[in-house]
């Protein structure tokens, strides 16, 4: 009885301090574990008795936003031509980027430089489906590997994330630059 109550209690405070650190990082990026504590309502004892160093807390709650992100994406209608469905999955994509903004920024800064490109996979995934059914179709460019061209997706969506948090553009902006970029990028360049 005594385990399972501290499984239970234990299980309860991980999923405190959980939405305490994705609220409370999702306010400050540099926001301390000893804050995320408090609004968790646990002592940093406990916390980092769960996630023993700030790198990993902000892993953990970066996991839980892209598993979120990819149940929105997934609901994203990728049919038809490819430029109106990039368009859409931009649109898409760009909302959870907005949303969990001072989030990403706390990953870049906390994470090693390849975990939050390994937690994009999936979305990244997607991206490359769709871009690969547009250069079969002709209307994404063959001449630059898909690789490339999904850096390219994620790159710009991440430095307009950067560009809205050091004030040069609007989160309302974003979207429609991201696409206007990214179709421009992506469209096969004229025959000589």
């Amino acid at each position: 009885m005594a385990v399972t109550t501290r499984r239970a209690d234990a299980q309860r405070n991980i999923a405190a301090i959980l939405t305490a650190a994705a609220e409370c990082l999702g306010r400050d990026p540099a926001v301390s574990t000893s804050e995320i504590a408090k609004a968790a309502g646990v002592g940093r004892v406990t916390l980092y008795g769960h996630f023993p160093s700030r790198a990993e807390l902000v892993d953990a709650v970066f996991v839980q936003a892209i598993a979120t992100g990819e149940e929105t994406l997934g609901q994203v209608d990728l049919t038809g031509d490819p430029r109106d469905a990039l368009t859409r999955l931009i649109e898409s994509s760009w909302h959870l980027v907005d949303q969990y903004r001072a989030l990403l920024l706390a990953a870049q800064d906390a994470l090693p430089p390849g975990r939050v490109r390994e937690l994009h996979a999936d979305p990244m995934a997607r991206v490359e489906r769709l871009l690969e059914r547009g250069r079969t179709e002709n209307v994404f460019r063959t001449d630059l590997p898909t690789s490339w061209l999904v850096s390219v997706m994620h790159n710009v969506m991440h430095g307009a994330a950067s560009e809205i948090q050091a004030g040069r553009i609007t989160s309302e902006q974003a979207a429609p630059y991201i696409t206007a970029t990214l179709l421009a990028a992506f469209t096969p360049p004229k025959p000589e």
